[in-house]
């Protein structure tokens, strides 16, 4: 097996145990590795996501800006991930996000025509496709608490409890972003919770 598909190989097999050599032979087969430098922009709002990104190294994130120019950083991603705009992806729609490299990244990526005939043909990755979505949409109704309920101080712990490395690897204003706080405040925050 190639080194590069082996996290991609753990990922399935921890999440499909009844996972046939022959459904791996077919998924590896969709995917092909990229490199990416770091401030790339890989997503725009506007086109349809062609891509469906495995993460190998590096951290991205996708961000949307209002029509006053305000920023949200809505989520991270980072080894070892399923990564890009997944709702334009999976309805084929135009992306409302961008999808950017926050640092230079290796990826594996796949196509929709490629992905979607996958699970077609093996109903064990369409439902780990439907488990992964489950878990996606659980995040997001937490993370939609946090966001709503949550004082800083809690954000910034939720987040240090979820993904503490993304302290030393992302930007400060991403972060800050991230949570809903103003940078200056983040910094503040850093000082006054004990990690």
């Amino acid at each position: 097996m190639n080194a590069t598909l082996r996290p991609l190989r753990d990922l399935l097999a921890t999440a499909i145990p009844e996972l046939s050599p022959q459904a791996w032979e077919d998924f590896q087969e969709i995917w092909a590795p990229v490199s990416v430098r770091r401030k790339t922009v890989l997503s725009s709002p506007g086109y349809q996501e062609k891509f469906l990104y495995f993460v190998l190294e590096g951290v991205q994130r996708v961000y949307f800006f209002d029509q006053n120019s305000r920023e949200a950083t809505l989520v991270f991603t980072y080894p070892y991930s399923f990564a890009g705009v997944l709702d334009a992806f999976l309805l084929q729609c135009p992306s409302k996000y961008y999808f950017e490299t926050i640092s230079d990244s290796q990826l594996l990526r796949t196509r929709y025509d490629q992905f979607h005939r996958i699970q077609q043909q093996h109903p064990c990755l369409r439902e780990f496709v439907d488990k992964t979505l489950h878990t996606v949409i659980a995040g997001l109704l937490q993370r939609m608490v946090e966001l709503q309920c949550f004082t800083s101080e809690e954000k910034f712990t939720q987040l240090l409890k979820r993904s503490p490395h993304l302290l030393q690897v992302v930007p400060q204003k991403y972060l800050a972003n991230y949570i809903g706080v103003d940078p200056t405040n983040f910094s503040k925050l850093i000082n006054k919770v004990r990690m």
